[in-house]
Order: C-alpha cells, then structure tokens, then sequence
C-alpha cells in the first residue's frame, strides 16, 4: 500500500507489514553553491532534520528510504558535506531502526560520509512490493519491470503560473505519469546492452531472463528539501521544441513516459488536472498576451 504523506514531500510503502518512509533529493550542502554566487546563506540541514523527526514521530515507520542526492556537490565533497552529512544520519539513525540509500547522481563517494548503520543500495534501486524506487539518473534493474509502479526522484517537479498582476507563483508537485511498458522494457534491455531479435516481442525476451512485464505508472517525488528550484513541468514544451529535451534520466528520456496524460498534485493533496490540460492553459495565455 501506498500513501502520500500530505503535505509533505514524502511517501509511505507498507509491505509485509513494514512501513517504509521515502524521500528524495536533500541536497544537503546546497547553500555552498550559493556562496559561490556572493550569497551567504546557514546551513539549514537541521530544519530538514526537524521537519523529517516530525514525519517519522507521526508516521513511526520501520524504515527510512533515501532515493538519492544526498549531497549536493557532484564528483567532490565539501567542506560542509563533511560536517552536515554525517550530522545529519547520526540524528536520523536514532529515530528509525533502519535507514537505506539508493545513491544519486550528486552522490559521488557518498559512502564515506555514511555511518556503518545506514545501508548503501545499488544505484539501480530497490524493490519493495509492487514498487520500483531508484533515483532517476540511470536505469534501474530490469526485474523492475515486474512491478506495477515505479517511483524516482531527481527531477524536482514543480508547476509555475503567473497570477493576474504577473507575479510567478512555483508550486512543488507530484507527477503521476502512465507509461507504455512495451516501450519501456524495449528501451530497458537496450539499455542494459541486451538485444531483442527481430522476430520477438519485450515480452518474449524478458520471459526468457523469467521476468514479466506488469509496470505501467511512474511517479516522481518532488525533493524534500524545498529550497530547491526545480523542472517547472507545465512550461516545458512551450518554447523548447526538442521531445523531452528537459527531462534528464534514461526512463524519462524513453519516450515511453505519457507526460500529456500524466496527474498533477500539489503537496496538500489538491488535484490540478492532466499535464496536458495545464500546457493548454499555458499556451493560450501566451496567445493571449
């Protein structure tokens, strides 16, 4: 069983009766990238510590799952990851009995700042149930494929609208998209560098590795830490041209992701319609205009 857990940029799996808590995308460390700019901002991981203790004190989960981007520099580690990293799992560590992490692209050498308590998982994911969590920024294993609904992060979904006076209002969002898992497994073998002879379907190929195809909905996790920007969702598409060229991640990159057809809901639960009815919107305001 699945639950969002509004308004909060996080979800809950219950499965053989554990309850694992996921999140995604911290970045912690991300306020040095703006110091970099001239701008000097504290570090604020201990408010994402205090708004994650009241998620678990009410949610009183088993597990802790982490989908990526734990840090927020890429191939290195500063100076503040070094101090806020670790400070930040040995205070999770004490709320939760166990804490696992699917790697992210951010997550370079991540295992050095990970207590021996905290599970490191492949960065292909991990499957709980009917659900396929990974980060979004490779391909997740192909026994996924298996599951009903696959679950990422990395793309830090939001919507942008501009109310009357012309001031932008940015939402954080939840996207759930219906994918074509014929062509996603297709993509997936290819992908994994497998190769489906001419004469035999996914399907075919897939059940002789003993796996078959049943996924058929991705969601993507805004990041729980909001002070973040992100992929403004309803925009994309109206000046770019280029089919997908503002979604980063292999599964996304695809094509057999239904982003038109996809829902869209705030972090409070409130349904805002299809993907593709809100770029409606959006085009014929730009005609408008």
């Amino acid at each position: 069983m699945l639950r969002l857990l509004s308004p909060h940029a996080a979800l809950s799996i219950t499965h053989d009766s554990e309850k694992t808590l996921v999140i995604s995308d911290l970045h912690i460390g991300w306020e040095m990238s703006l110091m970099e700019e001239g701008v000097h901002v504290p570090s604020q991981t201990g408010k994402l510590i205090e708004r994650l203790r009241g998620i678990i004190s009410s949610e009183k989960p088993d597990n802790l799952l982490i989908l990526g981007d734990i840090k927020h520099a890429v191939a290195k580690i500063e100076t503040e990851e070094w101090r806020d990293v670790p400070m930040f799992f040995d205070e999770v560590t004490r709320m939760v009995p166990k804490v696992q992490v699917v790697p992210g692209n951010h997550d370079g050498d991540i295992e050095a700042l990970l207590p021996e308590d905290v599970t490191l998982l492949p960065p292909r994911g991990i499957t709980i149930g009917d659900f396929g969590l990974f980060h979004g920024h490779t391909w997740p294993f192909l026994e996924m494929l298996s599951c009903r609904t696959l679950i990422i992060g990395h793309v830090h979904p939001v919507i942008t609208f501009r109310d009357p006076i012309g001031f932008r209002i940015t939402r954080q969002i939840w996207v759930k998209a219906p994918c074509n898992s014929g062509m996603l497994a297709r993509a997936m073998l290819r992908g994994h560098g497998l190769r489906v002879r001419r004469d035999e379907s996914p399907d075919e190929a897939l059940s002789r590795l003993n796996i078959h195809i049943a996924v058929g909905n991705l969601i993507i996790m805004p990041s729980f830490n909001d002070f973040l920007g992100g992929q403004a969702v309803n925009t994309y598409g109206l000046v770019r041209q280029e089919r997908f060229k503002g979604f980063i991640g292999p599964v996304l990159r695809s094509g057999s992701i239904a982003f038109e057809n996809a829902e869209i809901y705030l972090l409070d639960g409130a349904y805002l319609g299809s993907l593709g009815r809100l770029r409606e919107i959006m085009r014929a305001k730009a005609n408008q205009s």
